[in-house]
């Protein structure tokens, strides 16, 4: 029965990580060659084309930069007002909290639609702004009630002795409740990273300055119109070579850059492992 559980799991794990190692192959491999079919676990005719063409894009370069950037800023800040907000919905004491907590969860459940927060962007100037992938997200009721089941499973004798020495609320919660939250922080940070890594639907609605494109987006319109220019860029001298080769084809760059995207947020797993576990299991303490 073992046998058979263990068989089990390494198919499961095969379906999942092949299309990604297929991906990573044709994207090493040849165009052309590419094209006749049959690569599967290892490239016919290794080749660097693809990914010298993708890093010698001043577009992708562009928009990989406001991805970065925003993705930083948007966990950051999404992370610690999620936070201010659960310590304070934590207390007890505070007033109107089930009035609160019910006018959150509302949120949940319902939402103002499309057309309502399209006008609600406009009206507030965040069309075509880097704001635009900050501010809509700074809360998540989600992530709220998460960080608020860890805050109340804390010890109370804690603040009350931080509080004993002089210590504010806002002392409390940077120098005490926070250092202590690092499982549930990391885990939420990774989410939160990962939603605003992979997000391209934004900006097609928000964005209109080319400038301002995450390369998700970039991504989604090379991978719609399939076409080797978008991924070229028109006047590179080093792509217009290799094209003039014959060595490149719109698979094996969409390939390139789908693996250029998808590594950054890859490589931050290692990074939070160790918290990852403890962290998940946060939401299913009872309060």
């Amino acid at each position: 029965m073992v046998i058979i559980i263990y068989i089990l799991l390494i198919l499961l794990s095969f379906t999942a990580l092949y299309p990604f190692w297929n991906t990573l192959v044709v994207s090493l491999n040849e165009g052309l060659d590419t094209a006749k079919g049959g690569i599967t676990f290892w490239p016919r005719e290794f080749t660097w084309t693809n990914y010298e063409i993708v890093f010698t894009n001043d577009r992708i370069l562009q928009s990989f930069g406001i991805s970065i950037l925003r993705t930083v800023i948007g966990t950051v800040s999404a992370i610690f007002m999620t936070a201010l907000l659960a310590y304070g919905m934590s207390k007890s004491y505070l007033m109107g909290r089930k009035f609160l907590t019910i006018f959150f969860i509302f949120t949940l459940y319902f939402g103002g639609g499309l057309v309502p927060t399209f006008l609600l962007i406009k009206s507030l100037g965040l069309m075509n702004n880097f704001l635009v992938f900050i501010i809509p997200g700074l809360i998540s009721v989600w992530n709220m009630i998460i960080f608020r089941t860890f805050f109340k499973s804390l010890p109370n004798g804690l603040e009350e002795s931080a509080q004993i020495d002089g210590c504010s609320n806002w002392g409390v919660f940077i120098r005490i409740v926070l250092p202590l939250s690092g499982p549930v922080i990391a885990t939420l940070s990774l989410f939160t990273a990962i939603s605003h890594w992979n997000d391209w639907f934004t900006p097609t609605i928000y964005i209109t300055n080319q400038d301002l494109m995450p390369v998700q987006t970039i991504l989604r319109r090379i991978l719609n119109a399939n076409l080797i220019n978008d991924v070229i860029g028109g006047g590179d001298s080093l792509a217009s070579e290799k094209l003039s080769k014959k060595s490149l084809t719109s698979k094996s760059l969409i390939s390139a850059t789908v693996m250029v995207v998808s590594l950054p947020i890859i490589l931050v797993y290692p990074f939070v492992q160790t918290y990852f576990v403890n962290g998940v299991m946060v939401g299913s303490l009872k309060e």
